[in-house]
């Protein structure tokens, strides 16, 4: 099993909007970074779990946990003309970009902080803390997964 985490704006789209939805499920579209669709496509698999990570918000931080319950398969806001991740160099041939489903398990009581985990020792190598990583998907190692875990108590 692999861990991750998972950032979004909460005005775009929240934790409580993944857990308002049928099932607490919802497909993680839009993402429009090689390195991150990479990441999706070839690591990501069926049963990883993950954090959701509030960002651009007052408090941007940890707020729950999802479970990944599908494979990465194309991403369809790519060849939708009307949506705003619409990619014109994506085909039904070529699709470019790729999406997996994400199901919300856990919800925090209250936000872990961002200045918590630059201040929790072990975390700091984690990738989120890194100077300039700007990524909306990035790894989440087993060792940080247990210490944020037990930050969430």
């Amino acid at each position: 099993m692999k861990y991750w985490l998972f950032k979004s704006e909460p005005d775009a789209f929240s934790i409580e909007d993944l857990f308002a939805l049928p099932n607490a499920t919802d497909h993680w579209d839009g993402i429009r970074n090689y390195q991150a669709r990479n990441i999706m496509r070839d690591d990501m698999k069926k049963g990883d779990k993950g954090f959701f990570y509030h960002s651009s918000c007052k408090v941007p931080g940890v707020v729950g946990e999802v479970k990944i319950v599908s494979a990465a398969y194309p991403d369809h806001t790519a060849r939708d003309k009307r949506s705003k991740y619409y990619d014109p160099k994506a085909t039904e041939e070529d699709p470019r970009w790729c999406m997996v489903d994400v199901q919300a398990t856990q919800q925090y009581q209250e936000v872990i902080p961002l200045t918590t985990l630059k201040q929790t020792p072990g975390l700091e190598d984690m990738t989120l803390l890194r100077r300039g990583n700007r990524l909306s998907i990035m790894p989440v190692s087993a060792a940080e997964w247990r210490i944020i875990r037990k930050l969430a108590r």
